[in-house]
Parts: C-alpha cells; structure tokens; sequence
C-alpha cells in the first residue's frame, strides 16, 4: 500500500491531456492506488515521461471495444472512483458512463473535467485553457496597460481551475459519501474553476476597488509597490509591499529617501520612476541579498530551473527528485501521514498483466485478448 493519507483508496484514471491527469497526480501524490487506463501504447500526442502521470500503475486496453469497455468496468467494481477528462457523452457511447458505472459500483465517485461542463450551448465545442479563462473573465484582468491581456499558460484553467478542482470535487464527494454510502458524479468545469479563482477580484470591484482599466489597479501590476523590476543583470525582482510597514522596509532596504503619498494613484508613476532606478544599479541576486531576514517583501523572481535550488525551498523539501528530474513535491503536508516519494512515470500498459490477474482474469482469456487487440 503506498503512503499518506488516502492510502487505501482505489482510482481508475481513463488517460486523458493536462487537467484530468494532473487531478489524478494530486491523489495519487496523497497516496491513492491510480490505475491509469492508457491507449495500447500509449498516446503519441503525450509528453514523453510525462509527470502528470508520476505515481501510476499503467494497463492497456482498448476502451473502444466492448471487450475492453468490459474491463474497465470490472475495474470500477474495485474502485472508489473513476476520473475521465473526455467530451460530454463519450464514454456513454462506449458504455462505460455514470450510470452504467454506478449500476455495479453505487459508491463509486465519478470525476468528469471537461472545458464547458456536461451541459450549456458550449458543452459540446472544442477549447483550451485560454478558451476557458477568456470566457470565465480570468483573462482580460491580466496583462499591461494599454497592451493585451497576458497569457498566464495554462495554469488558471488546466491546473488551478480544472485539475484542482476535479480532486477537491471527488474528495468532497467521498466525504459525503461516509455519510449517506452513495456515490455520485463530479461535474467540474474549467471555466468554472477559473470563475471561482477569480471570487476575491470580484468582491474588491463590488467593493469599489480594482475598477481601472488593465494594468493600473492595485493588484495588477498598476501600483508600484506590486510589481516587477529589472535588475542590472537584467533579471527581475518582485516587490510586494503592500502594507505600510513593509513599504516602510522596502523604502530603507533600497534607500528610497523622501517619497510623495503612495497611495495616491496620481504619484504611482513618480514612485515607480523612483523603485525602478535604484533596483536597475544591483543584480537581481544582489537585492535579494539586502532584502533576506527583511519584510520589504522583495523576492527574486526565479527560473522555473532556478527554485528547486533556491535555500528556502530545499529546506521544506519544496521539489523532489524523480528519476533524475527535479520536480515538485506533493502537497499539502501532512504531520501523520506524510506523502510518500512520487514514483516516477511508467510505460504505457506496463501493468496490465499484473493489474488484470488482480481481477482475477487467468491466463488463457488474458492471451486472447492480447492476440485480439483488447489490452497491450
């Protein structure tokens, strides 16, 4: 059994790109038993070694055949939950759906992620990340004045409004599940996720903040105490002092000297003139120097191949080592039953023999339905 707190717990994953995956790593991270139902294989389209499918035991069926529709309901019977990241109605059509899951497993938790939900004008339309976080209103908020919103990649909607959401759907089902002894489907939507991330953006405007246009409020790169400057090394820092105090220690960290009212917009540009000149005459390495064991929340911005070596985040453990490649660590921590190490990515199909003998399949039907296509 692997270790931390949802030891014990069965997933089947039909292979999916990006958000389901991911969602199916964060459990599997947390300690769930994930079978990951792969294409024979595998999927050329995938990233070869993928790490979203660390932590994996992989069996190769052919899902499109009834024979291996089969399969995976035979998996399901096992199972606590199911995570599929396919068009609304495929996996009806292949006989493996909510409710011909839930016939032979009614505790089964049944994950879907999709970009528009099960349902809606849009259900059915192809789309992306930035697809999803367009329509949400995520996107148009973040960029430079007068410039096009940024793309922020494909965390908000894959990551942060799908795959997240997806794993704290299905814990929150199998919580309600200890109650009532029922499964039931998890609908989680990116454009939803990605609405929900922006709740706080919506309560500052209703409040009466954050109502400029792109680029020029407090939290967007308007003020100049929120914000990124280039260093003389032409590398960044980020400033974040916000409160008055730690503006106080921002001003003494780069020796500021007399400064107009912060607060009024009005001097942002004066203020912003004024960072930017002295954090252009030291490295980005030199200002994070002068600002440790400070609350001038000055922090270096890092490479993504820069911070697993960063000293804070080797002192918490922040990445992890798998099969040579430096990744992040499970999260979050547990103080009882701690997360095991992440087992690297696995071939695709590698246990499929191993995880069908576990069904109880013998060796004659396991050969035939190797000879006929149905697994690999």
């Amino acid at each position: 059994m692997k270790q931390g707190p949802l030891a014990g717990l069965r997933v089947v994953e039909l292979a999916g790109l990006a958000p389901a995956p991911f969602g199916a790593m964060v459990l599997a991270d947390l300690g769930a038993d994930v079978i990951r139902v792969d294409r024979i294989g595998g999927d050329p389209g995938a990233v070869p070694g993928d790490p979203l499918s660390r932590g994996r035991r992989s069996v190769g069926i052919d899902i499109r055949t009834p024979e291996g529709a089969g399969l995976v309901l035979r998996l399901v019977d096992r199972a606590d939950v199911l995570i599929e990241g396919f068009r609304p109605g495929v996996t009806e059509r292949l006989g493996i759906g909510p409710a011909q899951c839930l016939a032979r497993n009614q505790r089964l938790v049944y994950g879907r992620m999709t970009g528009w939900g099960q349902d809606g004008p849009m259900a059915d339309r192809a789309g992306h990340d930035i697809n999803y976080i367009a329509l949400s209103g995520a996107l148009e908020p973040i960029g430079r004045a007068g410039q096009p919103p940024t793309v922020p990649l494909n965390l908000l909607g894959d990551f942060g409004g799908g795959g997240l959401l997806l794993a704290m759907g299905v814990l929150a089902a199998l919580y309600e599940r200890e109650r009532s002894g029922r499964g039931q489907v998890v609908d989680a939507a990116m454009v939803e996720g990605a609405a929900l991330l922006t709740t706080f953006l919506h309560g500052m405007r209703g409040a009466g903040g954050e109502k400029g246009e792109r680029g020029t409020n407090l939290l967007d790169g308007g003020a100049p105490f929120y914000d990124v400057y280039r260093a003389a090394d032409g590398r960044y820092v980020s400033v974040g002092a916000l409160e008055d105090r730690f503006f106080a220690e921002l001003a003494r960290v780069l020796d500021l000297g007399e400064l107009p009212n912060r607060h009024d917009p009005a001097n942002w540009p004066e203020v912003r003139e004024r960072i930017a000149a002295v954090i252009a005459t030291r490295t980005r390495d030199e200002w994070a120097d002068l600002a440790a064991g400070t609350d001038a929340c000055l922090v270096p911005v890092l490479e993504p191949g820069e911070a697993p070596s960063h000293p804070h985040n080797v002192a918490r453990g922040v990445f992890v080592d798998v099969d040579g490649v430096a990744l992040p660590a499970p999260a979050p921590r547990f103080d009882r039953t701690p997360a095991g190490q992440p087992e690297p990515p696995v071939r695709a199909g590698k246990h499929t023999i191993e995880v069908l003998a576990e069904l109880g399949l013998g060796d004659s039907e396991i050969t035939e339905l190797t000879r006929s296509g149905v697994i690999g």
